[in-house]
């Protein structure tokens, strides 16, 4: 499995853990230079979207990868965790909603969580 998928994969399992909604992952390979991979979820309230930035934080930390750059704020409405080959993108409902990054970025190809193992 090479490593950008393997990130998304760990992210992916972060998520699902602290019970993140509608996880999407977006490979954006053919089509950015951003990142090969854009993870999407929302929560449900502030203290669950903590929960969600902090254990795919420590998830990927562990794994050996580093946090590159962090937007927004614990408790905002939303937060980026970039690490280079994935970028993750935890919303709450109402902006996931408003910004529909899986519109904008509707080129890339839409993958299952679920199918994201090793080959």
């Amino acid at each position: 499995m090479d490593q950008s998928k393997r990130m998304a994969k760990i992210a992916c399992e972060a998520l699902s853990e602290k019970k993140g909604e509608d996880i999407k992952v977006i490979d954006i390979t053919g089509i950015s230079v951003l990142a090969d991979y854009f993870i999407i979820a929302n929560g449900n309230s502030d203290s669950q979207i903590n929960a969600l930035v902090d254990n795919v934080e420590e998830k990927l930390h562990g794994a050996g990868f580093a946090l590159r750059q962090r937007e927004g704020q614990s408790g905002g409405s939303w937060v980026l965790l970039d690490f280079g080959d994935i970028i993750v993108h935890i919303f709450d409902r109402d902006n996931r909603l408003f910004y529909d990054l899986e519109r904008i970025w509707k080129d890339g190809t839409e993958i299952r969580a679920e199918d994201l193992t090793e080959e």
